[in-house]
Protein backbone atom coordinates (compact mmCIF):
# COMPACT_ATOMS: atom_id res chain seq x y z
CA UNK A 1 0.00 0.00 0.00
CA UNK A 2 3.02 2.61 0.95
CA UNK A 3 4.50 1.89 -2.70
CA UNK A 4 1.08 2.90 -4.41
CA UNK A 5 1.08 6.47 -2.03
CA UNK A 6 4.78 6.87 -3.04
CA UNK A 7 4.01 6.00 -6.72
CA UNK A 8 1.23 8.89 -6.66
CA UNK A 9 2.76 11.50 -4.79
CA UNK A 10 3.25 14.08 -6.77
CA UNK A 11 7.12 15.43 -7.06
CA UNK A 12 8.84 17.81 -4.93
CA UNK A 13 9.18 21.57 -6.92
CA UNK A 14 12.53 22.18 -7.71
CA UNK A 15 14.17 24.70 -5.55
CA UNK A 16 15.39 28.16 -6.97
CA UNK A 17 12.86 28.18 -10.10
CA UNK A 18 10.06 29.49 -10.19
CA UNK A 19 6.77 26.75 -10.76
CA UNK A 20 6.67 25.43 -14.23
CA UNK A 21 4.23 27.47 -16.34
CA UNK A 22 1.37 24.89 -17.99
CA UNK A 23 2.16 24.50 -21.57
CA UNK A 24 -0.74 25.64 -24.28
CA UNK A 25 -1.22 21.92 -26.33
CA UNK A 26 -2.82 21.93 -29.75
CA UNK A 27 -5.73 21.00 -28.01
CA UNK A 28 -6.45 24.67 -26.79
CA UNK A 29 -5.12 25.63 -29.66
CA UNK A 30 -7.70 23.83 -31.75
CA UNK A 31 -10.87 24.94 -29.39
CA UNK A 32 -9.90 28.37 -29.56
CA UNK A 33 -10.06 27.96 -33.19
CA UNK A 34 -13.57 26.40 -32.99
CA UNK A 35 -14.99 29.18 -30.47
CA UNK A 36 -13.31 31.83 -32.60
CA UNK A 37 -14.81 30.60 -35.85
CA UNK A 38 -18.73 29.57 -34.95
CA UNK A 39 -18.48 32.06 -31.99
CA UNK A 40 -18.06 35.11 -34.31
CA UNK A 41 -19.93 33.89 -37.32
CA UNK A 42 -22.76 33.65 -34.80
CA UNK A 43 -22.06 37.01 -33.17
CA UNK A 44 -22.12 38.80 -36.41
CA UNK A 45 -25.06 36.70 -37.45
CA UNK A 46 -26.82 37.83 -34.55
CA UNK A 47 -25.70 41.67 -35.52
CA UNK A 48 -27.29 41.24 -39.12
CA UNK A 49 -30.73 40.54 -37.80
CA UNK A 50 -30.40 43.53 -34.82
CA UNK A 51 -28.62 46.30 -37.30
CA UNK A 52 -28.42 45.02 -40.35
CA UNK A 53 -24.82 44.76 -40.24
CA UNK A 54 -22.97 42.55 -42.80
CA UNK A 55 -25.55 42.54 -45.77
CA UNK A 56 -28.24 41.81 -42.96
CA UNK A 57 -32.03 43.08 -43.14
CA UNK A 58 -32.26 44.86 -39.77
CA UNK A 59 -34.57 44.51 -36.78
CA UNK A 60 -37.10 46.02 -38.56
CA UNK A 61 -37.34 43.97 -41.63
CA UNK A 62 -36.45 40.57 -39.26
CA UNK A 63 -38.81 41.32 -37.27
CA UNK A 64 -41.75 41.12 -40.21
CA UNK A 65 -39.93 37.79 -40.93
CA UNK A 66 -40.51 36.35 -37.67
CA UNK A 67 -44.65 37.74 -37.39
CA UNK A 68 -44.70 35.53 -40.79
CA UNK A 69 -43.27 32.76 -38.63
CA UNK A 70 -46.06 33.10 -35.59
CA UNK A 71 -43.65 35.22 -33.71
CA UNK A 72 -45.65 38.06 -32.47
CA UNK A 73 -44.49 41.13 -31.73
CA UNK A 74 -41.94 39.73 -34.55
CA UNK A 75 -39.42 42.69 -33.46
CA UNK A 76 -39.55 41.87 -30.05
CA UNK A 77 -38.68 37.77 -31.02
CA UNK A 78 -36.09 39.03 -33.39
CA UNK A 79 -34.22 41.58 -30.84
CA UNK A 80 -34.31 38.29 -28.51
CA UNK A 81 -32.62 35.68 -31.03
CA UNK A 82 -30.14 38.29 -32.31
CA UNK A 83 -29.23 40.02 -28.91
CA UNK A 84 -29.16 35.47 -28.23
CA UNK A 85 -27.00 34.85 -31.26
CA UNK A 86 -24.48 38.14 -30.87
CA UNK A 87 -24.51 37.59 -26.76
CA UNK A 88 -23.81 33.53 -27.23
CA UNK A 89 -21.15 33.96 -30.15
CA UNK A 90 -19.17 36.38 -28.11
CA UNK A 91 -19.11 34.42 -24.74
CA UNK A 92 -18.23 31.35 -26.60
CA UNK A 93 -15.33 32.91 -28.96
CA UNK A 94 -14.44 34.92 -25.42
CA UNK A 95 -14.74 31.75 -23.74
CA UNK A 96 -16.76 34.00 -21.17
CA UNK A 97 -19.55 31.88 -19.10
CA UNK A 98 -18.91 29.53 -21.67
CA UNK A 99 -22.28 27.00 -21.00
CA UNK A 100 -24.74 30.49 -20.55
CA UNK A 101 -23.18 31.08 -24.23
CA UNK A 102 -23.80 27.59 -25.45
CA UNK A 103 -27.04 27.59 -23.64
CA UNK A 104 -27.88 30.68 -25.95
CA UNK A 105 -27.03 29.46 -29.34
CA UNK A 106 -28.25 26.07 -28.79
CA UNK A 107 -31.55 27.76 -27.68
CA UNK A 108 -32.00 29.87 -30.88
CA UNK A 109 -30.85 27.33 -32.77
CA UNK A 110 -33.63 24.90 -31.74
CA UNK A 111 -35.65 27.27 -32.67
CA UNK A 112 -34.42 27.67 -36.04
CA UNK A 113 -34.72 24.26 -36.37
CA UNK A 114 -38.03 23.84 -35.13
CA UNK A 115 -39.81 26.53 -36.97
CA UNK A 116 -38.04 27.48 -40.68
CA UNK A 117 -35.59 24.56 -41.37
CA UNK A 118 -36.90 21.11 -40.32
CA UNK A 119 -39.71 20.93 -42.38
CA UNK A 120 -37.09 21.27 -44.96
CA UNK A 121 -35.02 17.87 -44.26
CA UNK A 122 -31.37 17.10 -43.46
CA UNK A 123 -29.22 19.29 -45.89
CA UNK A 124 -28.54 23.12 -45.79
CA UNK A 125 -29.52 22.89 -50.03
CA UNK A 126 -32.91 22.20 -49.55
CA UNK A 127 -32.82 24.88 -46.24
CA UNK A 128 -32.69 22.00 -44.23
CA UNK A 129 -30.76 21.63 -40.47
CA UNK A 130 -27.52 20.96 -41.44
CA UNK A 131 -25.52 24.04 -40.60
CA UNK A 132 -28.20 24.89 -37.15
CA UNK A 133 -27.35 21.04 -36.16
CA UNK A 134 -23.83 21.51 -36.63
CA UNK A 135 -23.78 25.22 -34.59
CA UNK A 136 -25.67 22.68 -31.68
CA UNK A 137 -23.21 20.09 -31.63
CA UNK A 138 -20.28 22.50 -31.39
CA UNK A 139 -21.77 24.72 -29.29
CA UNK A 140 -22.55 21.55 -26.94
CA UNK A 141 -19.69 19.78 -27.36
CA UNK A 142 -17.69 23.41 -26.24
CA UNK A 143 -19.26 23.04 -23.34
CA UNK A 144 -18.70 19.67 -22.27
CA UNK A 145 -14.89 19.52 -23.14
CA UNK A 146 -14.59 23.33 -21.81
CA UNK A 147 -13.30 26.21 -23.38
CA UNK A 148 -9.32 25.22 -23.03
CA UNK A 149 -6.52 27.12 -21.21
CA UNK A 150 -6.58 30.36 -23.97
CA UNK A 151 -10.20 31.25 -22.17
CA UNK A 152 -11.45 33.88 -20.14
CA UNK A 153 -13.03 31.09 -18.35
CA UNK A 154 -9.42 29.75 -16.54
CA UNK A 155 -10.04 32.60 -14.18
CA UNK A 156 -13.21 31.47 -13.02
CA UNK A 157 -14.66 28.30 -10.99
CA UNK A 158 -17.20 27.73 -13.65
CA UNK A 159 -17.16 26.56 -17.59
CA UNK A 160 -14.13 23.99 -17.18
CA UNK A 161 -16.01 21.46 -19.04
CA UNK A 162 -17.91 18.12 -17.61
CA UNK A 163 -21.44 16.86 -17.78
CA UNK A 164 -22.59 19.38 -15.37
CA UNK A 165 -21.95 22.32 -18.00
CA UNK A 166 -22.82 20.05 -20.69
CA UNK A 167 -25.99 19.72 -19.00
CA UNK A 168 -26.58 23.41 -17.90
CA UNK A 169 -26.17 24.17 -21.81
CA UNK A 170 -28.53 21.79 -22.64
CA UNK A 171 -30.83 22.31 -20.12
CA UNK A 172 -31.35 25.85 -20.59
CA UNK A 173 -31.20 26.20 -24.39
CA UNK A 174 -34.07 23.78 -24.22
CA UNK A 175 -35.76 25.48 -21.70
CA UNK A 176 -35.37 28.45 -23.45
CA UNK A 177 -36.18 27.47 -27.05
CA UNK A 178 -39.90 25.60 -25.62
CA UNK A 179 -40.67 28.76 -23.56
CA UNK A 180 -40.02 31.20 -26.62
CA UNK A 181 -41.93 27.97 -28.72
CA UNK A 182 -45.04 28.06 -26.51
CA UNK A 183 -45.68 31.53 -26.37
Amino acid sequence: MNYIAERLRVPPQTEGGPPARPRVTAGDCGLLLIRLTFGVLMAGHGLQKTLGWFGGQGLTTTGKGFEELGYSPGKVYAAIGGASEFLGGVGLALGLLTPLASAALIGVMINAMVTVTGARGLWDEQGGIEYNLAITVVALGVAAIGPGRLALDRYFRWGRGGWADAAVALGLGGVGALVVLNL
